[in-house]
Order: structure tokens, then sequence, then C-alpha cells
């Protein structure tokens, strides 16, 4: 195996574990790379354990104390680029060009983290004639971050240099598909001066989600992943009185007008198609093309050529997903849909080992199937096209998803585009562009089934749900001039 065995990580140290293994393939040759144990609860009670006796020391630094270590943090991230690209790169299939950017993107959520002793700050104020009330921001404790494996090194830098920036210790469960750089951040966090406890990680499938879920000793629990999950996740986690906040899976929709830029919008909407193989949450899922859009479509055809299985275009994570997506196109076409690309029949680059679970970017036009597109998330380089008669219709079609992260309008009409931004059902808009992430301090999050829970994961908003807010009321002597108030 080209990587040594993963173990779960806790209390400062690598722990070997005797229970059963996975194998972790990589789906750049499909051959396996290391192995991963499937721990129990009482792997999960272990590392809780820990987390509590880390955390009154922890919690008891100054805010600029914790920010610092993750500060020396991010210099060692930015140190290993390559090393951590190299890693994500093998265990998740992304090309080192979209492997480095995500390591980049980590570094620059680490960044926010270490900026917040001058965003959470409490208030003073004399609120009466002797009496002062303060404000202060109060770490919760226990919390647990579950990760996906889509991008197993930024989707955990939505949560933990937060959470623990905050004053909360961490218990961290990777995605069993993409465990290896998770390990490897344990690594840096220790080399950056985190104490021992502070951070743990439990490796495992179902039976460590439902642990997090029930440990009375964790507070929070933070979920990425698909929705039919993150609903499960949400019920079981609130049902046993902790916080949650779940992020689910989507089907993007562009809104697409005859007066798009032709270049841009071809060039940004096969960019968001193909990224990462089109598996992330945030994709160009759907074209709601509204009036003859054609040359437009006809552009993108030719923009997806670009995107050829290999250098260009990574795999899809696993055997069994490229199967469930060769199935949707296969009953796409059984319906009458017409494919406009058809990534079944894909020409690989030299650099694509046969081996590997390659499939080519699919444009499937649903215009004159006689039936409705499916409801339903396509984790792929696949990308729907239907029509409306106007953007009033458009933007009633994409009401009608049950998913709302993203969604984007391709037109030089700013009073279009403002419409579509005050009335589209989602949590993060785009005007001309595929793929609208907010940078930080921006906050990621969307609506309706691609979220359950209040706030939003990352930025400002993501420190309500890791911290609770305390209130001090004071009077130190009895005043000569009273109110009600005092």
């Amino acid at each position: 195996m080209k990587y040594q065995e993963v173990q779960n990580y806790i209390n400062g140290h690598f722990v070997p574990c005797k229970n059963k293994r996975l194998n972790v393939d990589s789906p750049l040759t499909g051959a396996i790379i290391s192995t991963v144990p499937l721990s129990t609860y009482a792997d999960v009670d272990q590392a809780v354990e820990a987390a509590k006796k880390a955390f009154p020391a922890w919690s008891g630094m100054t805010s600029k104390m914790r920010s610092q270590i993750l500060y020396n943090y991010r210099q060692i991230i930015e140190q290993n680029e390559a090393l951590l690209a190299a890693i994500i790169h093998d265990e998740n299939g992304k090309t080192i060009d979209e492997a480095t950017a995500e390591v980049r993107k980590s570094i620059e959520l680490t960044e926010f983290a270490c900026s917040i002793p001058q965003i959470a700050v409490g208030e003073v104020l004399e609120v009466s004639m002797g009496v002062e009330c303060r404000t202060e921001y109060a770490p919760l404790g226990v919390v647990a971050c579950i990760n996906p494996f889509n991008f197993p090194h930024m989707v955990p830098h939505w949560t933990f240099p937060n959470a623990l920036a905050m004053g909360n210790c961490i218990v961290l469960k990777p995605s069993e598909i993409t465990p290896l750089t998770t390990m490897k951040m344990a690594e840096m966090l220790k080399q950056a001066g985190l104490p021992d406890g502070v951070f743990n990680i439990v490796n495992g499938t179902k039976q460590v989600v439902e642990a997090i879920c029930d440990h009375p000793d964790i507070k929070a629990v933070s979920f990425v992943g698909s929705t039919p999950v993150a609903q499960i996740v949400y019920r079981r986690a609130t049902s046993n009185l902790k916080r949650c906040l779940a992020l689910g899976g989507a089907k993007n929709h562009l809104i697409v007008l005859p007066d798009a830029n032709l270049e841009l919008s071809a060039s940004d909407i096969a960019a968001s198609m193909c990224g990462s193989a089109g598996q992330r949450c945030m994709a160009a899922s759907v074209m709601i093309a509204v009036g003859n859009v054609d040359p437009i479509i006809k552009k993108l055809c030719s923009e997806t050529s670009k995107y050829i299985p290999g250098t260009k275009m990574p795999p899809i994570i696993s055997l069994q997903s490229r199967e469930n997506l060769i199935n949707y196109i296969n009953d796409a076409e059984k319906q009458g849909a017409v494919l406009l690309v058809d990534g079944r029949n894909f020409a690989s680059d030299e650099n694509a080992d046969p081996n590997g679970f390659y499939l080519g970017p699919t444009i499937i036009d649903w215009r004159n199937a006689g039936v409705r597109m499916p409801e339903m998330e396509v984790f792929g380089p696949v990308f729907e096209i239907i029509s409306a008669k106007s953007v009033e219709e458009a933007i009633s079609i994409q009401h009608e998803s049950p998913f709302g992260n993203a969604t984007s309008a391709f037109t030089q009409n700013g009073a279009i585009a403002k419409m579509v931004a005050q009335n589209a059902s989602a949590g993060m808009i785009g005007i001309n562009i595929g793929v609208p992430v907010p940078r930080e301090p921006f906050s990621f999050g969307g609506w309706n089934a691609s979220k359950f829970g209040a706030g939003d994961i990352t930025g400002k908003s993501s420190l309500a749900f890791w911290s609770q807010f305390k209130k001090i009321t004071s009077k130190w002597a009895k005043q000569e001039i009273t109110d009600w108030m005092s």
C-alpha cells in the first residue's frame, strides 16, 4: 500500500485500532492505497473523554492565545501545500490544480479563525445608575464535525478552526473514503502547538455517526453530505438535545437568457459542471433556458471537450458512484432526453489509468422529452437543460426544486439579475458566476433541503453555533440616586 494504515487520533496520539478495516481505494487507479478502521461507540467515548479533560485548560486560554496556535497551523499548511495536494489527489482523485486550490481555501478559512479575537468580542454598558451589563462568548465544550469525501481538507476547515478558536474541543469524523488527509491535519495541529486532547479523530462509518449523535457529552454536531443522511443526522442529534447544523445536497439551477455573454457563460458553466468532476454541492446542475439560447448551449458543448478525463478532469470517487451516474444517463435517454454530450463514450488522456473511475462530461437536453427532469441530486459531471418562457416562469421552476444551495443568472440585464437575486429560493446567488461560493468573512449555507438547522457553517454566522452567549449584570455599591432599573 502507498500509505500507512489509518488510525484514530486521540489525546494527541495515533491509536492502534483492532476493529475491522475497510480498504481505501484511489479513484485514479482503483488500487488499494490504505485501510481505515471501523470504529465503535467505545472509540468515540475514548475521544470524548480526552476532549473533556482538555477542555478546561483550552477554554481557559485567552482567545488570542488560541488564535496564535491556529496562526502557526496556518503557516504549516502553507509550507506543506504540495504534500497535502498530493494526498488529496491520491485519495480523492482531484487534479493537482484542484487539490492545491482546496488547500489554499483551507488557508483562507484558517485565517478567518485567526481573526476571531477581533470579531467575537463582547459589549459593556452601564444600563442604570451603578449597574453594568457585560456580554461575552462562552464555548460549548466538546463538539463534533462529520465530513464528506469530496473536499477532505477544505470542508473540515469550514468547522474545526472556528470551533477551536471559540474555545471548544473537537471530535472529528472524516469520510471513510478519504481519511488520509485528516491524519496529516492532526500531525500539523500538534506541530503548531495544539494541546493534546483538543483535536481528536475517530474513523468509521454509520456506527460512528450514530455514536456522535447519541453521546451525551457532545454538545453540537456539524454535518456535510447528502440530503437524506443530513436529515437523519439532524433528527437524531436534535432528538438528543444537541445543536446540529447539517448541510445536504443540491441541484443548482442556472437561469440563462439570450443576452448572456457567449464566451463568459459557456466557459464558466463548463468549469462549474466539470470541476471536481461535478462532485461538489455548488456545481452547475441545470440550465433553465429562457428563450433561444442555442448559441450558448452549442458553445457550452464545445467547451466541455476541453475537460478530458485525466489531467484536466478527475475521476468519479468510486466504481459504484460511476455506475449510478451511468444508470441515470441511461434512464434519461430511455425517457426521451437527448444527449448533446455523452460522457459514457469518452477518450481519456495519457495520464488516465484505464482502471480509474472516469466518466466524461455529459449534457442532457430534456426540453422535448415530454417528461419532467427528475428532481434528484446528480453528483457528477452531468448537466441538464430545461426551458422556460419567461424569467418569472424560470424562477417558479427553481422554487419547485426541493434544494436551495445556489442559483445563478446569466444575463447582461441588471434588472433581470436583480429579480433573480431577490426572488430565487436559494442561499447563495450568482450573477454570471457558475460557482457562487462566498469568500470569507461571508458565510456558506443553503436553504430548503440543502440545509437543516439555523445559521451558516462558515464566516461570522458560524460563531453563534459554536458558542453560547453569557450575560453578566453587576452592581458594587448602593447608589445615592437610583431609578427603577437599579
